[in-house]
């Protein structure tokens, strides 16, 4: 009798201890989790291709594991489309879903691409967040790769953070050169600039967007590989910036790109399904 009563006893811890490591990281959505951290805002822009759904299921997958996470996901269209508002409601993060088309000009192509939706998503913190909301504001492109650290490293940007940037510019990496905990300049293939950065490579304090509604991504008569360059020009000093990421010796986000998808095998169906 005693032995089946123990072994009763370890069945239950061992199924105890099962439960608690199939539950899964507390996420950005869930209410009372964390409430003291800052808030991650992260805007990405999207536009319509055979690898959209794919593109973003894995990057909800990777910022539904980010505790206190707030997607703003914007979409370069003129209607939000149900593809992606379905997907944004089953992600389980709090989430904004926005859209709006390029301009006619940028219809056949434009060196800036996606800032017509990133000032989208800063024109909508400027109108629903205000100086007693604390956090920071990361631009995500949707078909990157991010380790779950690169949030944790930017999480208390005070003005402006940075780190490396893996397998871009023909490159492994580009970085910040830092010296004494400063940066003091750029490992980059393409030099010249104030700001030798990537969009990836850098997080802003969202207090200091707040404090600056006139800062915007530069659309018309935008030079290639200078939209990071004039928008960081007109919100910090080199000297000021942060160096994270080891000093910016380490890599915790890819530029990798999704390849795009090869569908001429493909025969129509008389059935509808998402892809």
């Amino acid at each position: 009798m005693r032995a089946t009563t123990r072994l009763a006893q370890v069945c239950l811890l061992l199924a105890g201890c099962l439960l608690v490591w199939i539950l899964p990281h507390p996420s950005s959505w869930e209410p009372g989790r964390q409430p003291d951290l800052p808030v991650i805002y992260v805007i990405t822009p999207t536009h319509s291709r055979p690898t959209q759904k794919a593109d973003l299921t894995r990057l909800a997958n990777t910022l539904r594991q980010v505790p206190k996470l707030h997607w703003i996901l914007v979409e370069d269209a003129k209607v939000r489309s149900p593809m992606v508002a379905g997907l944004l409601s089953r992600c389980g993060l709090a989430y904004t879903h926005l859209n709006v088309s390029k301009p006619d000009f940028c219809q056949r192509g434009c060196v800036a691409r996606g800032s017509e939706q990133r000032n989208l998503g800063l024109d909508w913190l400027w109108r629903n967040r205000g100086p007693l909301d604390s956090g920071v504001v990361y631009f995500a492109d949707d078909d990157n790769t991010y380790d779950l650290e690169l949030f944790e490293e930017m999480r208390y940007t005070k003005l402006v953070s940075v780190w490396p940037v893996g397998l871009i510019a023909a490159r492994w990496y580009e970085r910040p050169l830092v010296g004494n905990g400063r940066v003091v300049g750029w490992y980059t293939g393409f030099p010249g600039r104030t700001f030798g950065i990537d969009m990836a490579g850098f997080a802003v304090n969202l207090n200091l967007i707040l404090a600056n509604p006139s800062v915007r991504f530069v659309l018309k008569g935008a030079k290639a590989g200078m939209q990071e360059n004039d928008f960081l020009s007109k919100l910090t000093r080199m000297e000021d910036l942060e160096p994270k990421a080891n000093n910016c010796t380490r890599v915790l986000v890819w530029h990798t790109r999704t390849e795009p998808a090869a569908l001429y095998k493909h025969r129509k169906e008389n059935i509808s399904i998402e892809v």
